[in-house]
């Protein structure tokens, strides 16, 4: 069943990059709309008998039992007219990169349509999991076809229909770890947290909760401090450390701390591994040392937080970049939900992306994907300034076996 969730839940409180992406695709007025508030149990979407009701993406975090959390995401009409329309569809198909389950909905009345034939296409080349559903099937006197058949007027395998989404995602989404797949119960692990006018008051950013809880579910412990807190913890520790992982804007200055006999490492090298593809990002490091005058440079983030003075993304790395290379680049920034396609990544020389930790996998592997296609190479916050600040090889010690 899915529920919207209590207050007590903590599955409610699930952030959407953590959660699967199920994505109902479809014509218009094929039901599609009907069907997510069908299976979400409420009204979800807008439901007309106008076509091309739905406009843009519609997005509801909800839980999928016994799967958990998840993110369920109504798209517009595929064969929507017009300039708009064309926009629209193009949204429908950004889904794509961010979809984890795809759920085809088909108007059961009539015959699959060339656009439906390639869309199904699509999600083979991507080998994103997915399912035709036959909607409309109580005005249907025989159920042939593949698929699934079901009524959102009536309900009808309804329940069926939720059951097979979740067995597709559960065999889709093997569990992974940020850090405790490399660590032994009772292992003591420093996390390094500076605050200062960016951090949010009150609160630690996603990637350091994770981390946190990822630790305490190993069966080890977290010690937390501050940068200007480190060599006293250090001193006050009666067990050294398995390892310390470090906020990336003050890597040089832990890597000074740290003893070399205690491994060490950033949340943003952490995220490069469990959402992204290590190997890949650590190559994109290297070409730092290659930028020359003039080169487009492209800074990415996930997320639309609000930029400050001294914002890592916007000042930091462009400078960090500038003194490591000797040279003078030009940068360009996108920021949430927007990333270029792969023709026009190509003028770049050089991708840097955030740790992502607002995207979820999909996403994540979709943008290194493209810029693959583009040939650009691509590198990720933590590694690009562990590499600027000479300490990527001691930064990759703790996953030397996966390099």
């Amino acid at each position: 069943m899915i529920t919207n969730g209590t207050s007590g839940s903590s599955l409610n409180d699930t952030p959407s990059g953590e959660r699967v992406h199920i994505a109902f695709f479809g014509l218009r007025n094929a039901g599609k709309s009907s069907l997510v508030n069908a299976v979400t149990g409420q009204e979800l979407s807008v439901v007309s008998e106008v076509k091309g009701t739905t406009t843009d993406p519609v997005k509801k975090a909800m839980e999928l039992l016994p799967l958990g959390p998840v993110l369920i995401i109504d798209t517009p009409g595929l064969d929507d007219e017009g300039t708009l329309g064309e926009k629209r569809v193009k949204r429908a198909k950004e889904i794509l990169a961010q979809c984890d389950i795809a759920v085809l909905v088909h108007d059961s009345l009539s015959e699959l349509a060339d656009s439906e034939r390639e869309l199904m296409n699509l999600f083979e080349s991507r080998k994103l999991p997915y399912i035709i559903v036959n909607n409309k099937a109580d005005l249907l006197q025989n159920h042939k076809g593949e698929g699934f058949f079901v009524s959102a007027l009536t309900g009808e395998n309804i329940n069926a229909l939720k059951e097979k989404i979740a067995s597709l995602a559960k065999n889709n989404k093997p569990e992974k770890r940020l850090i405790a797949d490399k660590l032994t119960p009772g292992d003591l692990v420093i996390l390094v947290i500076p605050v200062d006018k960016a951090a949010p008051k009150g609160r630690l950013i996603l990637p350091q909760q994770q981390t946190i809880r990822d630790i305490l579910d190993s069966g080890c412990i977290a010690s937390v401090c501050q940068d200007s807190r480190l060599s006293d913890t250090l001193k006050a520790l009666n067990v050294k450390p398995k390892i310390v992982i470090t906020d990336s804007q003050v890597f040089g200055k832990v890597n000074k701390l740290v003893p070399s006999d205690i491994l060490l490492t950033s949340f943003s090298i952490l995220f490069a591994r469990y959402k992204g593809d290590l190997k890949t990002l650590v190559q994109g490091a290297k070409t730092l040392s290659q930028v020359k005058d003039g080169d487009k440079i492209l800074i990415s983030e996930g997320c639309t937080h609000h930029r400050q003075c001294g914002d890592i993304g916007r000042d930091k790395i462009p400078e960090w970049v500038r003194n490591f290379s000797g040279s003078s680049p030009e940068f360009e920034f996108t920021s949430g939900n927007t990333f270029p396609e792969a023709d026009e990544l190509r003028k770049y020389s050089l991708i840097i992306h955030c740790g992502g930790c607002m995207l979820n996998e999909q996403e994540m592997k979709s943008r290194i994907e493209r810029a693959e296609i583009a040939n650009v190479p691509i590198v990720n916050y933590g590694l690009a300034i562990a590499h600027m600040h000479g300490i990527l090889t001691r930064s990759l010690e703790p996953f030397a076996d996966e390099l």
